[in-house]
């Protein structure tokens, strides 16, 4: 028992799993749940040595941004004065390259892991994310057998893009890189993506790369051109669609809607986990979750030490889903538990539905018939940044901006005893729609 590592009281260390230049994954397993994770410590030191702070960052926000069935979900991030501990979804089945190693792949399955990576990739995009290095090393399978997109180092933003709209950092596994990624004139992130993904299904049914030279010049070379054949084991209509994805021009690549629409890729085709869907409408969601009820969640939320990484030079900033987006957020330095009693105050005052879902998530629900651009809907994520800070963020799934606005207006005014910091949508301040008499006090 002397010998268990404990970190922060939550997770016991186990086994290394991999190390890099900057960090080491570990093995880990939630105290109380038991629940099998990864954690990735990072030596900050050694990051701020050699200025990779923004790459870090970046990870960890977009891993923030992309919560989908078939991406590695970031749990919780904390830190001491000298690591960072990012934890993460334990995967248990390893790479997906290691299943390829042992040989080429059936169709049917070669498909389905297409499914599910085209899947993720489009949603990474629909949140403004370019993976720009999508191999099978990065491809990561679970016990179910199913798909998970892991390192995001590489990942961009659309805050990246520059005045011509396109990215211009050369990055990625030379075998797989789009040959427009290749050329000093900028690329459309999303477009190399759907390349990357066009060279990860044709090694998943021919066993071996399409571009291939020991003279990295001479593959850049193929790659240029798209000189490539195909084993005589691949099927006509695979065939087709990788003759598709594998277009040197980008602006004749197929794109992911139409890719969705060929009838190889719709077979056996499984219907979509929609848990990740909140930019989405409620759906079915009120079906399997009970109003009112907090399904499995711990007494408080996980939390990030945003004190420990603001003090070694780390902006928190951009780990917050608020640009470009419908959102706000405050601080606090009342418990959760507080917090979501008085939000659910307000919103009932204000005749909006609350359901509770786990780990300290609302869903806030309008009357139908209110919306002027149909139901409002918002999602407000309360989370433990540090012993004494909570954070509270209110982002619109779906409804009208300006009513969302009015309504952030109404909470503001409500929860101003116990709001440290407002930040958000300078309209809040100054929309003339905002009649003051309807705002709501608890």
């Amino acid at each position: 028992m002397g010998d268990r590592k404990i970190l922060m009281g939550k997770y016991e260390i186990g086994e290394l799993l991999g190390k890099g230049t900057f960090a080491k994954v570990y093995y880990g397993r939630h105290i109380v749940s038991e629940e099998s994770v990864a954690i990735k410590i990072i030596n900050k030191e050694q990051v701020k040595t050699e200025e990779m702070i923004q790459q870090i960052l970046r990870e960890i926000s977009i891993m923030h941004l992309v919560r989908h069935p078939n991406v590695v979900e970031l749990k919780e991030v904390m830190a001491t004065k000298k690591k960072i501990h990012v934890v993460m979804e334990f995967v248990r089945g390893g790479e997906l390259f290691a299943k390829i190693a042992r040989g080429k792949l059936k169709e049917d399955v070669a498909r389905k892991y297409f499914q599910q990576l085209v899947s993720a990739v489009e949603f990474c995009h629909s949140r403004g994310v370019f993976h720009r290095d999508l191999k099978p090393e990065n491809l990561l399978l679970d016990e179910n057998a199913d798909l998970k997109v892991s390192d995001f180092g590489l990942s961009a933003l659309s805050e990246h893009l520059r005045n011509d709209g396109l990215l211009h950092t050369q990055c990625g596994t030379p075998a797989y890189i789009a040959p427009e990624v290749l050329k000093s004139i900028g690329y459309d992130g999303a477009k190399a993506d759907i390349w990357s993904c066009g060279v990860v299904l044709y090694v998943l049914l021919a066993g071996f790369l399409p571009f291939h030279d020991e003279n990295v010049s001479a593959m850049y070379r193929k790659i240029s051109k798209a000189e490539y054949g195909f084993p005589l084991w691949i099927s006509y209509e695979a065939k087709s669609l990788i003759s598709k994805l594998l277009v040197v021009d980008p602006d004749k690549r197929i794109t992911i809607p139409e890719i969705k629409k060929i009838p190889w890729f719709k077979r056996n085709l499984a219907t979509p986990n929609a848990f990740h869907m909140e930019e989405s409408v409620f759906g079915n969601l009120e079906e399997d979750i009970k109003p009112g009820v907090m399904r499995k969640s711990p007494s408080s939320p996980a939390f990030l030490n945003a004190f420990e990484l603001i003090a070694s030079g780390f902006d928190l900033s951009m780990l917050f889903e608020l640009k470009g987006r419908s959102g706000v957020m405050f601080t606090s330095r009342c418990s959760a538990t507080l917090i979501v009693s008085k939000i659910e105050k307000v919103a009932k005052k204000l005749k909006i539905k609350v359901v509770k879902l786990i780990d300290f998530t609302l869903k806030l629900v309008g009357r139908p018939s209110e919306g002027r651009k149909g139901q409002l809907l918002v999602t407000v994520k309360v989370n433990k940044y540090a012993p004494e800070v909570t954070v509270v963020q209110f982002t619109k799934s779906s409804g009208d901006t300006q009513e969302f606005i009015k309504f952030c207006e109404n909470i503001r005014q409500a929860l101003k005893d116990i709001i440290w910091e407002w930040q958000g949508n300078t309209e809040l301040t100054s929309d003339p729609n905002i009649n003051n008499q309807e705002r709501v006090q608890i």
